[in-house]
């Protein structure tokens, strides 16, 4: 798998920008514009970009199933980067570049360093604060797993990192975030099914997850049904619901 040019799976999709910007860049990135995405396997160097981005996503996407106190809670001790997953080259992310005149593409964090035009869009951008990549050029990751962990990021206490028997149990699909301005385009769909291949690829024939309430009706689009839903702890007397969810897989690809 590592290094395989199968997982580099460029896409286009169209994307109409309004007021963006880079924080603590005096540069905002011009209104319009058609993004490329690609799937890499991550790389350790990902990893603050990655911290960034998972914090972002919870707290962008997931805001109507949970409590702030829960959120909150969740980012201290469960939702984080699992370096394990990075080093097994079972991590994914997806990167945003936009496509320019001559077919080429940048990067969303390079394109935002370009100058750019008027003093009322940049006054929009400061006052919005917000954008579809804030500096970044990763918009969303997630992975699979050999190992018995279900979910949880590097500071989980609930971890198990025994390998997994592919003839008889199911690989984990794990820590799937998307920049809340990127959602609902596909990204999600682009990761999983690498995940799915790379795990077929290696024998599995069922594959296993722990979803936030905010990801079940994806994963429920996808062929994915419910087995039971548990509460996480988080301590300080909150729990987090997650939804143990299972795909019977054949050998497709």
């Amino acid at each position: 798998m590592e290094g395989s040019s199968q997982y580099l799976l460029p896409r286009p999709v169209k994307k109409f920008l309004t007021a963006e910007c880079t924080i603590g860049q005096k540069a905002c990135r011009r209104v319009g514009g058609t993004m490329n995405i690609s799937i890499r396997l991550a790389e350790v160097r990902d990893v603050p970009e990655l911290s960034r981005l998972i914090e972002l996503s919870v707290r962008g996407l997931q805001a109507g199933d949970y409590s702030p106190a829960q959120l909150e809670r969740a980012l201290a001790v469960v939702y984080g980067v699992d370096t394990r997953l990075i080093a097994d080259r079972t991590y994914f992310v997806a990167e945003a570049g936009e496509i320019g005149s001559s077919g080429e593409t940048t990067s969303a964090a390079k394109a935002a360093d370009q100058p750019l035009g008027s003093n009322a869009t940049l006054k929009r951008c400061a006052a919005q604060n917000q954008n579809i990549g804030e500096g970044f050029s990763i918009v969303g990751c997630g992975g699979w797993s050999r190992r018995r962990t279900l979910y949880g990021g590097d500071q989980f206490a609930g971890r198990e990192d025994s390998l997994l028997d592919p003839t008889t149990e199911a690989a984990k699909i794990r820590a799937f975030f998307v920049h809340p301005e990127w959602a609902r385009r596909g990204i999600g769909g682009m990761i999983l099914d690498a995940c799915e291949k790379a795990a077929i690829a290696e024998g599995f024939h069922r594959l296993e997850m722990g979803a936030t309430l905010t990801g079940v009706p994806f994963y429920r689009a996808k062929g994915y049904t419910e087995i039971e839903r548990v509460e996480a702890p988080l301590g300080d007397g909150l729990t987090l619901a997650v939804v143990r969810m299972e795909k019977t897989v054949v050998s497709r690809y």
